[in-house]
């Protein structure tokens, strides 16, 4: 089955009913941890995303080398200027730099640094992050271009194939060079009423083996920018999926609804019922249209970050609040965390976390959260009570529009 229309197969069948209108959640409890130092994994995971399902296939490689600077490319150098993957690599690397200085300009006082780091196999990655700035509480902004080989089973699984019958020529063939790339970034301004972005854009190909020449080449592009607000703002969303639309429209009317609707589907945490955030557009497998289509689409849409994004910081970032307000940021970037923890490079992941969060926790009064506290040095957890969020308040109102998606343009 072509790669395109198993992701189309698998993703019917994962669709979502409509959570049920109940929103009444439980008392609510803050974690607050301080001093956790993350190891690095050995793992470098190739996503490929089904529905809700992700992980095909994951290559074991070396453990990733830290580097004092970043190379100007992670290519190999017989690519020359015009395969599709130097471009996406020049793409990346550009958005990277025009969404850190954007961020800087924004915030005035606040200055990303810089990790880069390396894999024996082929490529590496520059990681940034901004923390504790005036606008922004953590913001990270990360790029990797990998390349090397893959087992033919790992081939078959990035292909969303079962067990290869005899004479399949990518078994035959023994390992398949493959080349990933792809951008991510999380963004967490301190202002409770600025809203959280995500945006990830991604291209994945292998090559057929030098025994093997019948062994299919496969490619794909992935991505997708969506908005994760606590307090909902109708001109904010409508400027936001308004942005999302008109970079779709440019190439194909039919991609924003279809691309929103993936977007609702695929951030539901569905152990909550509910979604992270107001969606935006997510799409992965992409590979059914022309590749040079696709390669200046992902560009429009990573390029339409700072013009969805930005306005709406500039707007809400000087906006006064209250403790009550705060914490209910930090209930919703705990949603945010459940979502996001996966497999992969540690810090590259962990980069996405937001420096303080909150969790629900059942049946807990304030009375006893100090039964929580401890003395721990390198971790203190902080308990603080909220109470369940008044329907009609402007908290119920994005719940709401978690639970029950709505169009916005």
């Amino acid at each position: 089955m072509p790669v395109a229309a198993a992701a189309a197969a698998s993703s019917s069948s994962l669709l979502l009913p409509t959570p049920a209108k109940s929103l009444k959640p439980p008392s609510l409890l803050q974690f607050r941890a301080h001093s956790l130092r993350p190891t690095p994994s050995a793992l470098f995971p190739l996503y490929r995303f089904r529905g809700h399902l992700a992980v095909r296939a994951v290559v074991n490689v070396e453990k990733a080398t830290p580097e004092n600077e970043g190379p100007d490319t992670s290519l190999l150098p017989a690519d020359g200027p015009d395969p599709v993957r130097v471009r996406f690599e020049r793409m990346i690397r550009e958005v990277q730099n025009e969404v850190c200085a954007a961020l800087e300009a924004t915030d005035g006082v606040g200055k990303f640094r810089e990790d880069s780091w390396s894999r024996p196999g082929g490529g590496g990655g520059v990681s940034r992050v901004l923390q504790d700035g005036a606008v922004w509480e953590k913001a990270g902004v990360n790029v990797s271009v990998v390349h090397g080989v893959m087992p033919p089973e790992a081939y078959r699984a990035a292909k969303g194939e079962a067990e290869a019958a005899d004479g399949d020529s990518a078994v035959k063939a023994g390992p398949v060079p493959f080349f990933a790339a792809g951008i991510s970034s999380v963004l967490h301004p301190k202002n409770p009423f600025a809203p959280t972005l995500h945006f990830n854009y991604r291209y994945f190909e292998t090559d057929a083996p030098k025994d093997s020449p019948g062994a299919p080449r496969q490619w794909w592009f992935g991505g997708g920018t969506d908005f994760t607000p606590a307090y909902i703002f109708e001109e904010d969303a409508k400027h936001f999926h308004g942005v999302q639309k008109q970079a779709c429209d440019k190439f194909d009317p039919s991609f924003y609804p279809r691309f929103k609707k993936w977007c609702d589907d695929y951030f539901f945490i569905k152990h909550r019922g509910e979604r992270r955030g107001l969606g935006g557009i997510f799409f992965d497998d992409l590979n059914d249209y022309d590749q040079e289509l696709l390669l200046r689409f992902s560009t429009e849409c990573a390029k339409s970050v700072v013009p969805a994004y930005i306005p709406i910081i500039e707007q809400r970032k000087d906006t006064p609040f209250t403790q009550q307000h705060k914490a209910w940021q930090q209930l919703r970037r705990g949603r945010y965390v459940e979502f996001n923890l996966t497999g992969g490079r540690t810090e590259s992941i962990l980069v996405s976390l937001p420096l303080t969060a909150r969790w629900e926790y059942n049946h807990v009064s304030f009375s006893s959260c100090f039964s929580c506290l401890s003395a721990d040095s390198v971790v203190l957890i902080e308990c603080v009570a909220l109470q369940q969020p008044e329907e009609g308040s402007e908290e119920w109102k994005l719940l709401d529009a978690c639970i029950n998606p709505k169009e916005w343009v």
